[in-house]
């Protein structure tokens, strides 16, 4: 069981504990793959799922600090946060296995709390417009988390 994320093809591929495939498109950082702290962009390289957060909250639960906040999305929500980063439904938090180029330091892929979340309907898939996380489709994101164990390989790759 693992996931690669290529910021090319802005797509998640998961293969599951029976090696099947399964791919879904994705939104990665607008600033492109960087690993530096408040660069805004994807960390590239070796990671695993190192926390699921989310399980049982309804599709487009709003997140704010990893917290429910007991909102859920919808458009006059949006109207009264326009400039909200919208994290939604599920977070697979992401944890650096290589120390020095996103393990530790300024380039700490926790630290930097980068996910792999759910986003607005309304936001793009297929090409980059995050700030940093992997944006998924929220119905993705809650089969993906459903099917992905804790501390899964997670491999993102250019």
């Amino acid at each position: 069981m693992y996931i690669t994320i290529s910021i090319a093809r802005q797509e998640l591929e998961f293969i599951d504990a029976e090696q099947q495939r399964h791919v879904f498109s994705v939104s990665t950082a607008l600033n492109g793959p960087h690993q530096e702290e408040g660069s805004g962009g994807t960390p590239l390289g070796e990671h695993r799922v190192r926390a699921k957060i989310g399980a049982g909250m309804p599709s487009g639960a709003v997140f704010v600090g990893r917290r429910f906040t007991g909102e859920v999305y919808s458009p006059a929500l949006a109207a009264q946060y326009p400039q909200r980063d919208w994290i939604l439904t599920r977070i697979l938090w992401l944890a650096g296995n290589e120390p020095g180029y996103n393990q530790g330091g300024n380039v700490d892929t926790m630290r930097r709390y980068i996910y792999i979340h759910g986003t607005p309907d309304t936001e793009p898939m297929g090409k980059p417009y995050s700030h940093g996380c992997i944006r998924m489709r929220n119905e993705d994101v809650m089969w993906l988390f459903d099917h992905v164990a804790p501390y899964c390989p997670v491999k993102i790759v250019l």
